[in-house]
């Protein structure tokens, strides 16, 4: 006999009551398990830094956290000292500030405490911008590939990140579901507010450090962003090499049922069409995020956000236009964007940070937190050549 529609079934149901029904056997998912718990880092205020092993290597290996890969890789210069060989593929890696031919390591494992994850196909990617910008040494991404397998919380309370078995699972209170469209990257909607209201869809990116993305080619067909809000030219670091963009502020972005003011943000020239633009208006990243604890589904499609100790952070609003390496145990400055405020005020590419304002530990973590809470003047000790220097940093805010 042909099932009737749910819909007809139910108004039969109503209209002619019947004795309660129960199902002699049901299926019941089993439930979700922690299978390891991995502790974190934070790297430049947001990015998820975890320790992991190549299974057969003895090494301890640095990887990213990142929901916006769709895979898994290794740094180049890490598959090198292994003494690892990669394949040449047919499949190209498209990130915001460019596209290259990918090559791969077919078939390895990875170790994450207690957990071993199984026939991984790694792509090889350079990443020592990263490790300059981020000041350690990142051997890999680690995204979908993991995402995809297991349910993943990460509590930025603790500094945790549990990898447990799929399966069924009851969320925690306080918090709120959302329902994002995935097919290897976590897509949802948000509604972003300044000269006016938009809402569009953005990728779910926590190993993005910064808070908001946005195209250039949304930003111009929406015209929310007010004409007169500040711009200042920033230089950013993605898979390809560097990438010019501009950084700006919004007066409220609402995800869920949470609202941000006065939000720090990017516009970029999606040349590379990473945004599929319209699908996608931007992306959302973890200095964002990192505000609340979060639980990926990827199986059932669900995020589960709540709010933690990080959620009334302050964002950072200050801009000096260059940005701090981490070279052989120097903090260096690696670029410096013409006619900014480290521009005007004589500092040099390849100079050498010996203190900022008070901080003279050579700490470059500490380096960077202090330029990116300065309110409006620094005062930088650098070393060039045979010279100790002073120089007075005025800085710009975006408020």
């Amino acid at each position: 006999m042909k099932a009737l529609p749910i819909i007809f079934l139910l108004t039969i149901a109503c209209l002619f009551p019947v004795a309660k029904v129960q199902a002699q056997e049901e299926y019941i998912a089993p439930p979700s398990e922690t299978l390891t718990v991995v502790p974190f880092s934070l790297v430049a205020e947001s990015v998820v830094l975890i320790n992991g092993v190549l299974v057969g290597y003895p090494d301890t290996l640095t990887f990213i956290l990142d929901t916006g890969s769709s895979g898994i890789s290794l740094d180049s210069t890490t598959v090198s000292s292994l003494g690892l060989v990669p394949e040449l593929s047919d499949i190209n890696i498209r990130g915001i500030a460019g596209v290259r031919r990918a090559e791969f390591l077919y078939n390895m494992s990875l170790k994450l405490n207690g957990l071993v994850v199984d026939s991984l196909n790694f792509h090889v990617n350079n990443y020592e911008f990263l490790s300059y910008v981020y000041g350690k040494k990142i051997d890999g991404v680690i995204g979908y590939s993991l995402f995809s397998r297991y349910i993943i919380k990460i509590n930025y309370d603790l500094n945790e990140v549990q990898i447990c078995s799929q399966g069924a699972i009851k969320y925690p209170r306080g918090g709120y579901l959302l329902k994002p469209f995935i097919r290897t990257l976590p897509v949802l909607p948000a509604k972003v507010t300044d000269h006016r209201s938009v809402t569009s869809r953005y990728l779910f990116d926590i190993g993005a450090g910064m808070s908001l993305m946005f195209s250039r080619d949304f930003d111009q067909d929406s015209a929310f962003i007010r004409k007169k809000r500040k711009r200042f030219p920033l230089q950013a670091h993605g898979v390809g090499g560097k990438l010019e963009m501009e950084m700006t502020l919004v007066r409220n972005f609402r995800l869920g049922p949470y609202r941000f003011r006065k939000v720090p943000a990017m516009v970029f020239d999606d040349e590379h069409n990473v945004t599929s633009y319209p699908y996608l208006g931007g992306l959302i990243g973890n200095q964002l995020l990192k505000r609340f604890n979060a639980i990926f589904n990827y199986e059932q499609r669900e995020i589960y956000l709540e709010p933690n100790t990080l959620y009334r952070e302050p964002f950072y609003y200050s801009y000096s236009g260059m940005e701090l390496y981490y070279i052989d145990g120097s903090v260096i400055i690696g670029s410096i964007i013409s006619g900014s405020p480290a521009d005007r005020s004589g500092l040099k590419v390849g100079d050498v940070v010996v203190a900022i304002d008070n901080v003279a530990n050579g700490d470059f973590v500490q380096y960077k937190r202090v330029l990116m809470m300065a309110k409006k003047r620094v005062k930088l000790i650098v070393s060039r050549g045979d010279e100790l220097l002073e120089i007075p940093l005025k800085l710009h805010s975006l408020l």
